[in-house]
């Protein structure tokens, strides 16, 4: 009855901001969405290091394994010996280690400490011994990333959208690969009004108590799992002992808090990226996109070998 309550009343709250939306232009709602990035620096912030930490007791080989299958499919590669891997925002650190076992001389950062942590954890479990570097920083922070280097293979996946300033995030991630090297970032696909709903979602969530976020990661596991996009997303939520692994080596649980409150967020379409990119001297070598829904659209670029590293006039 509780859970119900919870569930109703946070629909309601979704059903007026999607009312209040409307009064809005796609271009209104960007600009308020990279106004409000400043929620990051003033307590507005996910707790992305959290989630992360309890998918720990998930991993397993198995799930090492589709983390590898699924990297290896997008970078069009299977052995990364000799190559320098650069992991941006590495969360729980399951594709740094992906890269690791493929061979990849591997440096995984995040701004989050709970996520360092994470990550370290991960290597000391999987490759205690091993030379994959693990350190906190951001990618907003210049002073750190010039003393980085260009990689070969620099990897962002589902982190830069949550920056709170996710072009200029782009560009410096972009500035970070090594001519002829490759860049695999994923981004929130932009599906107009729907974006802006879920911003004002995420936004309810880190402002919210423990039950109050409950309740929106409910009510938001009811409605994806409605349209058939996570499958028994409430049973998770609400405690099935062992998740099934998804694709990438995921838990749709730990997927679905992440997506409910995750912010600071931000949004592109594929064209945005694509364009954005192609100025700094690279070309595209694989896109998987949402096919117009929520989540992440996935793109691979491969650098010029004779790129300047500046945007094209």
């Amino acid at each position: 009855m509780a859970d119900d309550l919870a569930t109703e009343r946070t629909r309601r709250f979704v059903g007026s901001r999607f009312h209040d939306s409307r009064r809005h232009s796609t271009g209104e709602w960007n600009r308020e969405m990279q106004m409000k990035s400043a929620e990051q620096v003033n307590g507005g912030r996910f707790a992305f290091g959290d989630n992360w930490l309890e998918y720990l007791n998930l991993v397993d080989e198995p799930r090492v394994a589709q983390a590898q299958e699924s990297l290896t499919r997008a970078l069009g590669v299977g052995d990364l010996s000799g190559r320098s891997f650069l992991d941006i925002g590495c969360g729980s650190g399951l594709f740094s280690l992906a890269a690791h076992r493929l061979g990849a001389r591997v440096r995984s950062f995040d701004y989050d400490p709970q996520s360092v942590a994470a990550t370290a954890e991960l290597r000391r479990r999987f490759a205690p011994d091993s030379d994959w570097q693990v350190e906190q920083g951001s990618i907003l922070d210049n002073a750190y990333i010039s003393g980085l280097g260009p990689h070969d293979i620099v990897y962002s996946w589902g982190v830069l959208h949550h920056t709170g300033a996710m072009w200029q995030a782009i560009g410096a991630t972009s500035a970070l690969v090594a001519p002829g090297g490759l860049m695999f970032i994923a981004i929130y696909n932009d599906q107009g009004l729907a974006s802006r709903l879920w911003w004002r979602v995420k936004q309810r969530y880190v402002r919210s108590d423990p039950i109050g976020r409950r309740a929106l990661v409910l009510a938001s596991g009811v409605y994806l799992d409605s349209r058939g996009v996570v499958a028994r997303a409430v049973k998770r939520v609400c405690g099935h002992p062992v998740p099934a692994a998804r694709d990438r080596g995921m838990s749709a649980r730990h997927d679905l808090v992440d997506w409910v409150g995750g912010f600071p967020f931000e949004v592109a379409t594929p064209e945005q990226i694509f364009a954005f990119i192609r100025e700094r001297d690279f070309e595209l070598r694989f896109l998987k996109t949402c096919q117009g829904g929520f989540g992440c659209n996935e793109f691979v670029f491969v650098r010029s070998a004779a790129a300047s590293g500046a945007p094209r006039a």
